[in-house]
């Protein structure tokens, strides 16, 4: 992920933890799971004022550091108010709701970070694989050419045999 991404949901988390959000969980979504997004920031408020609050500085924090919401859900019930900043998804939910839905669950193939951890900047492994080389792209004209001149050879081939059937 991004730093700049990382960046944001630290200024979120930030935000979660001023208002007093309660439960805080910050999932790192497995690229394999099929998310359609990099993280999940999970907390609960303990009524709705606080969930509102929850998510009025949530928004106040990142819309100063120049990222608005792409969608905002549930606001006005603040029964489970969803932030959607498409990388990355804040879920400021009331207690019921959030055992409820259980998002962390659903969710389980995720990476669980703290705010310490997220802080940190994600440690380079040896076990990570080096970038595959690819082709110059010169060696991939020459490729492709050569395979179209066996293509269209291959093809003439066909064709001249196909007319000298005809002609038999």
């Amino acid at each position: 992920m991004s730093n700049q991404i990382r960046q944001q949901v630290i200024l979120a988390v930030k935000a979660v933890e001023n208002k007093k959000g309660e439960d805080l969980t910050i999932l790192e979504m497995d690229r394999n799971s099929g998310s359609f997004t990099d993280y999940f920031i999970v907390c609960t408020g303990t009524n709705p004022r606080q969930i509102q609050a929850i998510s009025d500085e949530v928004q106040r924090q990142l819309k100063g550091a120049g990222n608005l919401p792409n969608s905002v859900e549930g606001y006005n019930q603040a029964e489970w108010v969803l932030l959607d900043y498409v990388d990355f998804v804040v879920h400021v939910f009331s207690e019921r709701a959030r055992k409820f839905y259980d998002l962390e669950r659903l969710w389980k193939s995720a990476n669980r970070l703290t705010s310490a951890e997220l802080a940190k900047k994600p440690a380079k492994t040896a076990a990570r694989k080096a970038p595959k080389k690819t082709a110059s792209p010169r060696t991939t004209k020459t490729k492709r050419a050569s395979t179209t001149r066996t293509t269209r050879a291959t093809r003439a081939k066909s064709t001249a045999r196909k007319k000298t059937r005809k002609a038999s």
